[in-house]
């Protein structure tokens, strides 16, 4: 007997299924290289490593139909520190950013998102 443990996700809401190989599936959709993902739709993301990352990186956040209160930024596939430019950014913009691994980040997102949080995912592709 197997059990399909599968989290029921709103209608409407993304959730990241896969990631590696350089891409993401992210509510049955597959993305090749780095994303942005809002509860309501996914969007390329022009970062290949976390020395790109910088406050200009994150201009679909601030267009986005409503902006989320946690940003969860996955660095890559291993933890580095992040900018203190970068933490200020985000305080200043009134933003919670979490700074982690893509894989953690990934999880963090899903869970976040279940549980109806205010949240938004900047993951660097791994392999």
């Amino acid at each position: 007997m197997s059990l399909d443990i599968t989290p029921l996700v709103p209608k409407g809401q993304q959730a990241i299924q896969s990631y590696g190989d350089g891409g993401f599936r992210v509510t049955n959709t597959q993305y090749n290289g780095s994303v942005i993902v809002f509860l309501d739709e996914c969007v390329s993301w022009n970062c290949k490593n976390a020395d790109e990352i910088d406050a200009g990186s994150f201009q679909a956040v601030h267009e986005a139909k409503t902006k989320p209160e946690i940003i969860i930024i996955g660095c890559g596939e291993t933890f580095t520190r992040p900018p203190q430019q970068l933490i200020d950014y985000f305080k200043s913009h009134s933003m919670v950013m979490e700074w982690m691994a893509t894989g953690a980040a990934c999880r963090t997102y899903n869970i976040l998102a279940l549980e109806g949080r205010s949240v938004a995912a900047a993951l660097i592709a791994i392999d």
